[in-house]
């Protein structure tokens, strides 16, 4: 038995042999592969750099109430556009209401006062005149001996009394003047807080969630406000680097001062979150001044317009910064493989394929950006790489390059 298999084996052996070499002389018989090649050039090619971003609108208002009370009307819809001063939320005001009505008919009274009181200052005035006139008629007489001093002593005497009672009807007029004014304050405070149970819109703008409906009390001192209004005609984007893209960004931006380099930094795109790129560019407009001790990042402000209210405020996405290198060495993206946490290109020479370790900086366009490893010109198998060997022969087919390049699908 044991004769009859090891029989078997030889026989396997023997077959698979004869198999092999078959097969390599069929595969001699037919020649090289034939794979696309194409010249290594040089081009002018723009990448990004990517970045999560949240959207604000440049100006976000929290709406409160003014006064306490519940909220009775509810005039709008969450996501409705509102114009500056536009009433929001109405309030219950039947106390308010009767306040003012009683410091109302306060002002009335107090101004009844002041109308009494005037007339006591003008009785008062026209008895000092009376008694002045006694006096001015008594004193010549008494110079010429004509009459008694005691009569001018008793008309001075009922002068200065007349003069004290015009005095104290000065100052029940002024008074009288002062309780009008504090009912007036009085009433204009309590009108105000029925003015305030009109909760209005600080600003135009759209408005976000409502978080309290009819029922529900409220107040000034809420944490949560009633509803947010958000002027989103431009909104602002934000975004993080770290202390080392930070100063590699910054150190190779054109400018001398970092107003400068702001300046003249590209526009920039907005990814949104369906990943779509926003029709409008972004501008860099301003970055913090220290980095976060928590985070170690700086935080960068783009601003972008929003006209059509595409963008609402708590957008998420990404923000694009380009970066252009000029007369650079590129391949196609395909042409190049990993091996062993380097990258290679198979370079053709005198129809061989060499694996040559390429120094890669930069991946934009389906296009590798070759540091060093391949010069301008050199030839290069642009596809099918995973299938070559080094020192493999193969058959050129000369392809184009941003046929190749374009034809390369982007796999996420």
């Amino acid at each position: 038995m044991k004769n009859v298999n090891v029989m078997m084996v030889g026989a396997l052996a023997v077959a698979l042999s004869s198999c092999g070499k078959k097969n390599d002389a069929a595969q001699q018989a037919q020649g090289p592969t034939p794979y696309p090649v194409v010249d290594v050039p040089t081009k002018v090619v723009t990448s990004y750099d990517e970045y999560p971003t949240n959207i604000e609108g440049i100006v976000n208002n929290d709406v409160r109430a003014k006064i306490q009370g519940y909220i009775t009307e509810v005039y709008v819809d969450e996501g409705q556009y509102v114009t500056a001063g536009q009433p929001l939320f109405k309030l219950e005001t039947n106390v308010l209401t009767q306040n003012a009505d009683a410091l109302r008919s306060g002002v009335g009274a107090a101004q009844a006062n002041v109308k009494a009181a005037q007339a006591n200052v003008s009785a008062a005035k026209a008895s000092v005149n009376a008694a002045q006139v006694e006096v001015n008629k008594l004193t010549p007489l008494v110079q010429k001996n004509i009459i008694s001093n005691v009569q001018l002593e008793t008309a001075k005497a009922n002068l200065a009394k007349a003069q004290a009672g015009y005095n104290q009807a000065q100052a029940g007029l002024s008074q009288a003047q002062a309780g009008v004014s504090q009912a007036q304050a009085s009433y204009k405070g309590a009108q105000a807080n029925v003015d305030y149970s009109v909760v209005r819109s600080p600003i135009s703008g759209v408005l976000g969630a409502i978080n309290f409906r009819q029922g529900t009390l409220v107040g000034p001192t809420d944490q949560t406000p009633i509803t947010v209004v958000s002027n989103t005609s431009k909104v602002y984007a934000y975004f993080s680097m770290n202390e080392k893209e930070y100063l590699n960004f910054i150190s190779k931006a054109e400018g001398s001062t970092l107003k400068d380099k702001l300046n003249k930094i590209p526009l920039v795109d907005l990814v949104l979150a369906n990943g779509e790129i926003y029709p409008e560019k972004g501008k860099i407009q301003t970055v913090t001044g220290q980095i976060n001790p928590t985070t170690g990042t700086i935080d960068f402000r783009v601003s972008f317009n929003n006209e059509a209210k595409i963008l609402a405020n708590g957008n998420s996405g990404r923000i694009r910064v380009p970066k252009t290198f000029v007369d650079v060495l590129v391949v196609p993206e395909a042409a190049t493989f990993e091996q062993q946490g380097m990258t290679y290109v198979y370079k053709v020479t005198k129809d061989t394929a060499y694996a040559t370790p390429i120094t890669v900086v930069e991946r934009a366009g389906n296009m590798a950006v070759v540091k060093e490893g391949v010069k301008k010109g050199d030839k290069v198998v642009a596809q099918g790489v995973g299938k070559l060997r080094d020192k493999t022969a193969v058959k050129q087919m000369p392809a184009n390059f941003d046929s190749i390049v374009n034809s390369t699908k982007k796999v996420f």
